[in-house]
């Protein structure tokens, strides 16, 4: 891979076919960031798919290129062995590009698992990780609180909770600007001692890792802010963020039938909008970095549109050129080394 220079033109590289909405609302969504971002970008995929979908909008002015890719690898397919099999699949040829230093960083909306098999192919992992984490803000009554995980380690160890705490920090230090970020562990109560055998065996870790641990926090503790960071177990991370997002579906819907006959349609409408941004913000922001390997890829969401993968875009650009990899990986091999001090 190829060291960027701040200044330069951004080369994104973007999986034309991942995503529900794919490969229009990608395609609409890369041209849109190319012009805000004035990057150059690289579409992966079925090659007249995605001309079909460029035809369909304006590009002077844009730096653009299609790549082919024989294969799509869809949600629901086995990740791993789908991106060892069909190798020369949108994600990974994305991926790809970025390794041979074609591109400076990647973006997909498609299959999560088959983005961190090929990042992890292509990149390799940062020291002392053994997979991907995913993270971020997830809840615009809270916008200065990420989670992790949100899906990517799925039966975690103890020791994992400490890279999630350093990744959320570094995370939070790079994105949010804030120098001294706290750090909860989710839990069942506040007190030390509590929660099953990961908490237990986490929260010491946790204590003598220098960061800036201020205890186990609740769920409801999630939308009061009460930590910048809180880590959890993959499998709890991602029932909280789709639990949110399906809150905010529900109580926009609510609104809309209770309120239909009283208020005025446009003032409801701009209501329902800001009341969904609030409790699913991933669609404002679309998506972010995939942590702990050794390059920068975004995932969005899986039902991003156009907007949303602009998002992604911008949070693709930041983290490059707030060298958010090497800072992670520094801090990965100070807090490792506090931690396994005896």
């Amino acid at each position: 891979m190829t060291h960027y220079t701040k200044g330069k033109k951004l080369r994104i590289a973007i999986d034309a076919m991942g995503g529900d909405f794919a490969p229009a609302e990608i395609v609409k969504g890369a041209i849109m960031g190319a012009r805000e971002l004035k990057a150059e970008i690289i579409l992966t995929g079925i090659v007249p798919d995605i001309e079909r979908e460029v035809a369909k909008h304006k590009v002077d002015g844009i730096t653009y290129r299609i790549v082919e890719a024989t294969d799509v690898i869809r949600d629901g397919q086995e990740a791993a062995y789908e991106v060892f099999k069909k190798p020369k699949n949108s994600i990974s040829i994305a991926a790809k590009m970025v390794k041979d230093g074609e591109a400076d960083v990647m973006v997909s909306a498609g299959n999560t698992g088959a983005c961190m098999v090929a990042a992890m192919q292509h990149f390799g992992m940062l020291p002392g990780l053994d997979r991907p984490m995913i993270g971020g803000a997830f809840l615009g009554l809270a916008p200065r609180t990420v989670l992790l995980d949100m899906g990517a380690v799925v039966g975690a160890q103890p020791y994992h909770m400490v890279n999630f705490a350093v990744a959320g920090t570094v995370y939070v230090r790079s994105f949010m600007g804030i120098e001294n970020p706290t750090v909860g562990l989710l839990n069942v109560g506040a007190e030390e001692g509590k929660g099953n055998e990961l908490a237990k065996a986490a929260y010491p870790l946790l204590k003598k890792s220098g960061l800036n641990f201020i205890g186990n926090v609740e769920g409801m503790d999630i939308p009061l802010g009460k930590a910048n960071v809180i880590v959890c177990d993959g499998f709890v991370g991602n029932i909280i963020i789709k639990f949110c997002e399906g809150i905010g579906r529900t109580a926009t819907k609510w609104l809309d039938k209770e309120l239909k006959d009283s208020v005025d349609s446009s003032v409801l409408k701009n209501t329902n909008d800001k009341l969904y941004k609030l409790l699913s913000p991933a669609t404002a922001m679309g998506g972010g970095p995939m942590w702990g390997v050794g390059g920068v890829a975004c995932v969005a969401h899986g039902a991003a549109d156009a907007s949303q993968i602009v998002g992604t875009m911008r949070q693709a650009k930041l983290a490059l050129e707030s060298d958010f990899v090497g800072k992670l990986k520094a801090e990965l091999e100070r807090i490792q080394g506090l931690v396994n001090q005896q």
